[in-house]
């Protein structure tokens, strides 16, 4: 009974919430003006133009778009009704820079690319969600919209490597993250629970890595792999949303699933272990084997054909360095070799064999950013990172020493902070996840809107930062219904601490406009959690 009236308080909410043009405009844009005159008015016969062979899936959005928000299907021909307008003008600054324009009788959405006039029919289809009224009668208020994002680089990650995910629930949550306007999926292909992706030359890697459950099917959570033309029909679905594709690969650590195909590749002492995908943790490739690195050689040439991406994500955290390379004869001989006092130096080396075969296949590397110390105080970096490489924040508190060691060695910084942006913690005391819960802090909705990417600084402390990422580990997540709930509506306040500046963001408004939204995402059978705790 209680649930079912938090519900209904919460549609009611959503309901008396949605009452203009502006009500439901998320991430919130960085320039809205209201118009002046006579509402456009959509009629069958209104005509949806395209200056551009490019904007043709942009247009079919359009179109499914007002059908649903109106009920008219827009067939009419150039000369019999009121126009939309969707334009390619590469003179606009900002590659995802859009203008919205409404009118009486013209509607105009142009961009600087395909990809920003998209993002410009999804705001038109906030105006719609939020203006019910208005939607209901096929009309759209005057307004004009000048908007592009703070940041360009608004990423979310999902792990199929804990629990597999299936295309089809990728495909599904591609279509809720690009309402938001996120631009980079983040795919964390392996780890020590599976291996996911194809390598043809290496067929050992999934039919070993990427099943652990011998009574699972081949779809998840335990098993599953995608295949090559599964990820490249994949990564032709997110092209055409706007949407890029990095692939992740976890390397030295998180590779229990590698040594389970191939124990050779691990340290001496750790060959006998026994390789229980799931429940093994802590093994790590062998710096000093030479077969890690033709492994790896062929495998990024192969993920690097596959991924049109210029990114390839190489992990390179949580590393047990002490436990295996310090006890292993070979590294030791390597270290020994090379005059290093510390084994983390070895780090260095193993990535300095690796990133070339990055470099030869023409993408560059993205690394988590690992420091000295797990937690303050630090000094500085793990081990000196190639100004090449692109790095992310992760660890709770260690964001502003990420920040300053960033700018002051001049590497890209991408912001994914534990405190604000891991997904996969708990949204409100009590809540999920109810297993594989090591003890996760609390990330409230609110905590993920208060969310500066620039930490407050100065903006010439900011430029080296590229965007956010929102995180969701796969250990607690077993399915798509599992993925969205932890997703939403934490998204939707990191949606907009990527796109929008600081002096547009007003927790007070992301609460009113999150209701109709929220509305939206569950007519479309995506599940969420109800945030109860904002209409205290």
């Amino acid at each position: 009974m209680k649930i079912r009236c938090l519900f209904f308080f919460l549609l009611v909410s959503m309901t008396l919430s949605a009452q203009d043009y502006l009500s439901a405009l998320l991430p919130m844009p960085n320039r809205v003006e209201p118009g002046w005159g006579e509402d456009f008015i959509v009629t069958p016969k209104t005509v949806v133009t395209v200056d551009s062979d490019s904007l043709a899936f942009a247009a079919s959005e359009l179109r499914r778009i007002l059908q649903e928000r109106t009920g008219l299907s827009v067939t009419g021909t150039a000369g019999e009704g009121s126009v939309i307008s969707l334009q390619v003008d590469p003179a606009m600054e900002g590659k995802e820079h859009y203008i919205l324009s409404v009118e009486r009788d013209r509607v105009v959405i142009k961009g600087a690319t395909p990809g920003a006039v998209y993002w410009g029919v999804m705001t038109l289809d906030q105006l719609l969600l939020g203006d019910v009224c208005r939607s209901a009668g096929a009309r759209i208020a005057p307004v004009y919209i000048d908007d592009a994002p703070r940041f360009a680089y608004r990423a979310l990650m999902l792990d199929p490597a804990r629990h597999f995910l299936p295309v089809k629930d990728v495909k599904f949550f591609i279509d809720q993250m690009v309402r938001y306007k996120y631009n980079v999926l983040q795919l964390h292909l392996t780890d020590d629970q599976g291996w996911r992706v194809e390598i043809r030359k290496y067929p050992a890697l999934t039919a070993v890595g990427a099943n652990r459950n011998p009574q699972g099917g081949n779809e998840g959570p335990d098993n599953g792999f995608y295949t090559q033309e599964e990820l490249k029909e994949l990564v032709r679905y997110a092209a055409e949303r706007n949407v890029e594709i990095v692939p992740e690969l976890d390397i030295p650590g998180h590779t229990v699933a590698v040594l389970a195909a191939f124990p050779e590749l691990g340290c001496p002492h750790t060959e006998s272990v026994q390789k229980v995908m799931g429940e093994t943790v802590n093994l790590m490739l062998c710096a000093g084997n030479d077969k890690v690195y033709k492994l790896y050689e062929d495998i990024i040439q192969e993920v690097a054909a596959i991924f049109p991406s210029k990114r390839i994500h190489l992990g390179g955290d949580e590393a047990i360095i002490e436990e295996n390379w310090m006890r292993c004869e070979r590294c030791r001989a390597l270290m020994k070799e090379k005059g290093y006092a510390k084994v983390s130096e070895l780090m260095g080396y193993f990535f300095g064999r690796i990133l070339p075969y990055v470099r030869d296949n023409g993408k560059e590397a993205i690394l988590w950013c690992e420091l000295d110390n797990i937690r303050m105080p630090v000094s500085g970096y793990l081990f000196p990172y190639p100004q090449d490489v692109t790095l992310v924040t992760w660890r709770y508190g260690l964001t502003p020493f990420c920040m300053d060691l960033t700018l002051q060695h001049g590497h890209q910084l991408i912001m994914a902070p534990g405190e604000y942006a891991y997904l996969d913690y708990p949204q409100w005391p009590g809540d999920l996840p109810e297993f594989n819960n090591w003890g996760m802090p609390v990330t409230s909705l609110e905590t993920c809107y208060r969310f500066d990417p620039g930490y407050g600084r100065p903006a010439t402390e900011q430029n080296h930062i590229l965007g956010i990422m929102g995180t969701l580990w796969g250990e607690a997540i077993k399915d798509i219904n599992r993925v969205t709930y932890m997703t939403y509506p934490r998204a939707l306040a990191l949606a907009e601490a990527g796109w929008t500046r600081m002096e547009f963001r007003k927790w007070d408004s992301f609460r009113e406009r999150l209701y109709p939204n929220l509305m939206n995402l569950m007519r479309h059978g995506v599940s969420v959690r109800a945030p109860f705790e904002i209409g205290r």
